[in-house]
């Protein structure tokens, strides 16, 4: 093609950079960009880094362990963890920083995990601090932990494929053979693309115990042999058995859990000894600090840190006559001394990300551990073989040794000894290379008895190993009694104590926050007031800024709750009474500094749930119009703020508080009115619903206020009303639009 023609075809671009070069944009379907660059990131994400396998490790952990097993860690003393670091690199290409955030994790150390496997020396962390910082791998030493037996024992006898590593120089295992399933022992957590993963760990002793009760019963009740998870940290698990039930058969839950503390009346201190395993003592000293700080902690003079060798301790000082009782109780439900944690048991099965239940996966392990002890059996069961086949060539020729010597003796050269024991006396190479290797002085009495007898016992071991990989039956009695040895050697009593809620003692916080009637008054530009009637008695005519005015005002009382909606699709939830009483000549707070809002975020109504009963109503100036039931705003724990309160897709018009189906009149600024009735509207779940036309719109117009019929001044109800939506409304007559034009 000439040059000219060429140049033709090619994408012009008016973008010279500052050489005076032109650049060429190459146009791609983002439909082949998804699928040529981010599916193969993606699946590498999943397949290779973030989601564990059924043998309870992710790849980093494995490329980790099996290079301390190389390195004889196992049981050799320890070496530098920039030894391990390094040797390690030969199968994970991730750098040394990634391998060894790796070993701190799995090492005795930092305690995240029940059963570490990592035994290290030095300072590795501790789960339970933000700040406590572990040192460099040069500084630290390490070897295997006794209980990685388990996870090698079965390594050398093919009961796993091995790989390539990432450059093909070395093989490594695909997966470790662990004789009890470390999936649910061992605690693993993995963000990937699209997906995520999170197990929590159980008690070892109770896993083999219900793996063995499943193995002799799949339709077991698991829940009488697993009690609940178990955490390094300890805490106490609030036991809710219809959550605890959903969990086990869904793989999906949460589960709510607290510290521990002790009292010491001696001293009127609580010390707090265990915390929940998703927090740390810096969050905790936070929150509480946090809390004195606004007056709400008033029964506390002094929190610290006294966390030593001797494990954690937070210390609090009481005031006199503060109940520890009581005042613990407002700390589980203020801090991270209660928390919930999230349950995903998201694995890799076959190469497929699947989330299951806890028989599910026990039924994979044990299907997958069966599949390793039998391979086991046949590595051994072939090299039994192999060795019964050489002795049986060698009593073929002990039967008559001076024949054999004889065809020895008469052979001119060495190359022709094997084949002519082979023609002599019937037997292949193998059996001829190995009784040609017999040493002179090994051809006596007691060699050849000894190895007939082992001839006969051959046999036997080798019918026994057939029998066994023929019968399911005892290779589930070889896995309950490798479990039990498990349960026997490291076993260890239960860190996370189980508690019920109804022994939970609930304190009311009545007296603490005092209940009164109030009116709150909202402005346009944000500036909240909360007033009592007696302070509103004596001056009811409220302050306001130049160009602001009321927005919205309630008579409620003193602990009603109460949510702020913004114009970043943002809710702000709070009490009443974490407002000062306030006065009629005041301005008031100003709710963006007061409640904290992003920059240029403002208030656009008020809403108070109450029980949470009643919808809201949404309608934005597309027309459209969306009704969430209130209760999608309720929160259990104590979160202030709410991220997408509803949709985006276009700006808001109004917004309504509905306990009861009403009709209301929607305005445009054509002007056109439209009367309808909310039932129309069906509720949803999902916030960020779009919602449904309600108003037909001609482009250049919009919806401009929604008003409950009784509140405006439209005399002919029957011009605007309509009995399917969408609709477009008809034209406002002058005598119907005077409350618009008072507005």
């Amino acid at each position: 093609m000439p040059k000219k023609k060429q140049d033709e075809n090619r994408p012009k671009v008016n973008n010279p950079n500052v050489l005076g070069l032109r650049a060429e944009v190459l146009e791609q379907p983002i439909t082949e960009t998804m699928e040529t660059n981010f599916m193969p990131y993606a699946m590498s994400v999943i397949l290779s880094r973030a989601i564990p396998e059924i043998d309870g490790f992710k790849p980093s952990h494995r490329k980790l362990l099996y290079t301390m097993y190389q390195m004889g860690l196992l049981t050799r003393a320890r070496t530098k963890s920039a030894n391990i670091v390094g040797q390690t690199m030969r199968l994970n290409p991730h750098g040394d920083g990634p391998i060894y955030d790796t070993m701190v994790r799995l090492s005795r150390g930092y305690g995240a995990l029940l059963h570490p496997f990592v035994d290290s020396k030095g300072n590795f962390g501790k789960v339970y601090s933000r700040d406590m910082a572990y040192a460099a791998s040069r500084y630290t030493e390490a070897k295997l932990a006794p209980i990685c037996q388990e996870l090698f024992r079965d390594l050398d006898q093919d009961a796993v494929d091995f790989v390539d590593n990432y450059d093909n120089t070395m093989k490594e295992p695909s997966l470790l053979p662990t004789t009890f399933p470390n999936i649910l022992v061992s605690a693993n957590l993995g963000i990937a693309v699209g997906m995520a993963s999170q197990l929590c760990g159980f008690n070892l002793a109770e896993v083999c115990d219900a793996t063995v009760a499943y193995l002799k019963n799949p339709d077991c009740d698991l829940s009488a042999y697993l009690l609940g998870p178990d955490f390094p940290t300890g805490g106490e698990i609030i036991y809710d058995r219809a959550a605890m039930e959903d969990v086990y058969r869904t793989g999906r839950g949460s589960i709510k859990i607290r510290g521990k503390y002790r009292y010491v009346k001696s001293e009127n201190v609580v010390e707090i000894y265990e915390i929940p395993y998703t927090t740390t003592t810096e969050a905790i000293l936070d929150k509480v600090a946090e809390l004195i700080k606004a007056g709400k902690l008033k029964e506390v003079s002094d929190m610290r840190d006294e966390t030593d060798l001797n494990g954690l301790k937070l210390a609090i000082d009481l005031k006199r006559g503060v109940d520890p009782e009581k005042l613990m109780a407002r700390l589980y439900r203020s801090t991270p001394l209660q928390d919930s944690i999230s349950c995903n048991f998201n694995v890799l099965i076959a190469g497929t990300p699947r989330v299951l239940g806890v028989r599910e996966l026990l039924e994979e392990w044990c299907a997958w551990r069966t599949g390793c002890v039998r391979r086991r059996v046949y590595f051994t069961l072939g090299k039994k073989k192999d060795k019964l086949h050489l002795l049986k060539g060698l009593q073929r020729i002990l039967l008559d040794i001076d024949k054999a010597i004889k065809i020895i003796r008469e052979t001119e050269n060495e190359a022709d000894v094997v084949p002519n024991l082979m023609i002599g006396f019937g037997i292949d190479q193998i059996q001829a290379e190995y009784v040609a290797e017999i040493r002179l002085r090994n051809i006596n009495k007691e060699y050849i008895l000894k190895r007939t007898r082992e001839t006969e016992s051959l046999r036997d071991e080798i019918e026994d190993l057939e029998d066994l990989v023929s019968d399911p039956r005892r290779i589930k009695k070889v896995i309950v009694g490798e479990l039990n040895d498990v349960k026997k050697k490291y076993a260890q009593p239960r860190l996370t104590s189980i508690i019920y809620e109804h022994e939970i003692v609930a304190f009311e916080d009545a007296e603490e926050v005092p209940d009164y009637p109030v009116t709150v008054f909202l402005s346009r530009h944000g500036y909240f007031k909360k007033i009592t009637p007696q302070s509103l008695r004596m001056a009811d005519v409220q302050k306001y800024k130049e160009e602001d005015g009321p927005l919205q005002s309630f008579e409620t009382t003193n602990r009603a709750e109460v949510m702020f909606f913004t114009n970043r699709q943002q809710v702000y939830k709070c009490r009443l009474s974490d407002f000062d009483d306030s006065k009629a000549s005041v301005l008031g707070d100003y709710l963006p500094s007061k409640l904290g809002m992003d920059q240029e975020e403002a208030v656009v109504r008020m809403v108070l749930p109450g029980d949470y009963s009643g919808a809201l109503l949404f309608f934005f100036e597309n027309g459209k119009a969306s009704r969430v039931d209130l209760s999608a705003y309720a929160t259990t724990s104590n979160r202030r703020k709410l991220t997408g309160a509803y949709s985006d897709k276009s700006p808001l018009a109004d917004m309504l508080h509905l306990t009861e189906d009403r009709e209301l009149a929607l305005y445009s600024t054509e002007p056109r009115a439209l009367i309808f009735n909310t039932a129309l509207l069906s509720p949803k779940t999902t916030r960020t619903t779009q919602g449904v036309q309600v108003m037909t719109l001609k482009p250049r117009y919009h919806l401009s206020e929604v008003k409950p019929v009784e509140d405006t001044s439209i005399t002919s109800l029957p011009r605007y009303r309509c009995r399917s939506i969408p609709a477009a409304g008809a034209l406002l007559r002058e005598e119907d639009g005077e409350q618009m034009r008072l507005l």
